[in-house]
């Protein structure tokens, strides 16, 4: 008995032993970029969890995320609350209840950085520049775990780390997890997710 147990805990560490050999995080990210290049458009519902350190407390939105590439991007939350993010090349409109305001991103560093993470994240774009992030991979089940740690300065300032949720059945990011310097936290899951359908050119429209 004891012989039996000796021989299939050693199949089980070589089992174990082959997988992490044959983890290489270089080409899981070449496979997340890959997927995340053949998005062109994408869709989901969301559900945000900011988590306060200050106060411990929990702050639960939802809402819809547009997106189309390169550069377009329309984040809506409708619970429990009303506020609409809509990007468009350089410009930003930010909509909240009777009051809009425009943003050029060109003459905005940190609004501009804050865009561009927004929409590489959901679409698992920024993991191959290392003057953005330092990424590390880690293999969950079902797909990995992506590891952002900010290079940048305006990054820096806000974020200690983002972290990447990457399902390899779907092929896409389903959930982002961004930690903040001052010790709050944001989860972002997405949900009923569709990419490459056509979406309506009005929804992200700048007045």
């Amino acid at each position: 008995m004891k012989k039996k147990l000796l021989i299939f805990c050693a199949l089980c560490f070589a089992c174990l032993t082959t997988s992490a050999e044959s983890f290489s995080q270089d080409a899981a990210l070449k496979e997340i970029s890959a997927a995340a290049a053949a998005i062109k458009t994408m869709q989901a519902d969301f559900v945000q969890t900011k988590s306060l350190k200050m106060l411990g407390d929990k702050m639960i939105s939802r809402g819809k995320m547009l997106c189309e590439q390169p550069n377009r991007l329309r984040w809506e939350y409708t619970s429990p609350y009303t506020y609409t993010f809509i990007l468009n090349g350089n410009r930003v409109l930010v909509k909240k209840k009777d009051r809009s305001d425009m943003i050029d991103t060109s003459q905005n560093a940190m609004f501009r950085e804050i865009a561009r993470i927004m929409m590489n994240s959901v679409l698992g774009k920024c993991l191959t520049d290392k003057n953005d992030f330092r990424a590390t991979v880690a293999q969950k089940s079902g797909g990995y775990i992506v590891t952002l740690i900010p290079q940048k300065k305006e990054m820096k300032q806000m974020f200690t780390k983002i972290l990447l949720h990457y399902n390899k059945q779907q092929a896409m990011v389903t959930q982002v997890e961004m930690y903040e310097k001052n010790g709050d936290s944001t989860v972002i899951e997405l949900k009923n997710l569709k990419k490459n359908a056509p979406i309506d050119a009005a929804q992200f429209k700048i007045d």
